[in-house]
């Protein structure tokens, strides 16, 4: 769920706990499907709030095949109330269900349930410290969640209002070192660091307003890119920035400023780790050594729409969009080679806003 759907959720929050206490993941008919011996990439659908549309899609990256609603007709239950995002770790799947406060955990080659994890507030990414051990951050919980992944339970909590707000948003993580850095996106600037040994946050790097997402190149510098805010939030408003931080000195090293009114979001990174893209209207990339940005888009938006994800291929820097429309209709991905070429199109679910890659060497 990205900024531009946060008025609605903070809307329908107050008829959070009824509507949770009470939905109904369905009865359908299971049908096999089989995802083994393929690169994959699972495409995270939202749904709309409320209404537990949100699917998960796979797409069959050599054969250009797609499946929809893979959780739903294998499982014969809905995935539940978007989903935000998902982690692969040792074969499972872990699909984080932001306003069904759960994370389900699958077996990425047949697409199988086999546990979840519940007890959360608002819970946003998952990332693992160690096969042992994951934290879980969260939208309005003023903590961050420790899991132990082989039980599937919640063993413990790192409190985030030492960052001077009640309750703090964590988002994306990344790690250098024993440290795990998360950027706190709503109605704030902030990147927490997090001491993985101790389990407490040791320090805040300040950024622009709403920092969106994290990714560390192979210079060990972390970029994010800042929203903005939007015209009359309470928390401000100002022009959306990348940003560059040495992840070993917690400096801000690099600062591009964009224009008032755009809206930067979704940083992603090639797998080589030295070029960073990022949606400003279009697809832009630009080297992790440079000085400026670029002057001319990597991918042109000519739809009328805003592009809602973006992900980039780890093995082969081929880039896949996402296009929620009017974010009522089933999305479509986008596919372009890593010279900007459109390979693939087709449609996925509603609001279609994550991606997660499948390597065939991810099998258990």
């Amino acid at each position: 769920m990205k900024t531009k759907l946060l008025s609605t959720f903070l809307f329908g929050l107050l008829t959070l706990s009824a509507f949770v206490s009470c939905m109904d993941y369905g009865d359908y008919d299971k049908e096999p499907i089989d995802g083994n011996n393929s690169r994959g990439l699972f495409i995270i659908n939202e749904g709309n709030f409320t209404a537990s549309t949100a699917s998960l899609s796979y797409y069959d990256i050599d054969n250009k095949s797609i499946e929809n609603a893979v959780f739903r007709r294998v499982n014969g239950a809905r995935l539940g109330d978007v989903a935000q995002s998902m982690t692969i770790k040792n074969g499972l799947g872990y699909i984080v269900v932001n306003n069904s406060n759960v994370i389900f955990v699958i077996n990425i080659n047949t697409f199988e349930y086999v546990g979840k994890i519940t007890g959360l507030v608002s819970p946003r990414y998952i990332h693992f410290v160690s096969d042992d051990k994951a934290y879980v951050t969260d939208l309005y919980s003023p903590s961050i969640t420790i899991i132990d992944p082989n039980a599937f339970e919640k063993v413990g909590k790192i409190p985030t209002n030492v960052l001077g707000k009640t309750q703090p948003s964590t988002e994306q993580m990344v790690q250098y070192k024993n440290f795990v850095f998360a950027n706190c996106w709503s109605y704030d600037n902030k990147i927490a660091v997090i001491d993985a040994n101790t389990d407490e946050v040791i320090d805040i790097i300040e950024v622009g307003i709403q920092p969106t997402s994290l990714v560390i190149d192979k210079h060990n510098k972390i970029w994010t890119i800042t929203d903005g805010g939007y015209p009359g939030s309470p928390f401000g408003y100002e022009a959306p920035s990348l940003y560059c931080i040495d992840a070993e000195t917690r400096k801000v090293e690099k600062k591009f400023h964009f224009n008032l009114g755009e809206q930067g979001s979704e940083i992603c990174i090639n797998g080589d780790g030295d070029y960073i893209y990022f949606i400003n209207k279009h697809v832009w990339k630009m080297d992790v050594t440079a000085d400026e940005l670029p002057e001319n888009p990597f991918i042109v938006n000519n739809t009328n729409n805003y592009w809602y994800g973006l992900a980039v291929d780890p093995v082969t820097s081929e880039v896949y969009v996402a296009d929620a429309i009017d974010y009522v209709q089933p999305g479509v991905i986008y596919r372009y080679s890593s010279e900007a070429e459109q390979i693939d199109k087709f449609k996925v679910g509603i609001i279609p806003g994550a991606f997660c890659f499948k390597e065939v060497n991810q099998n258990p």
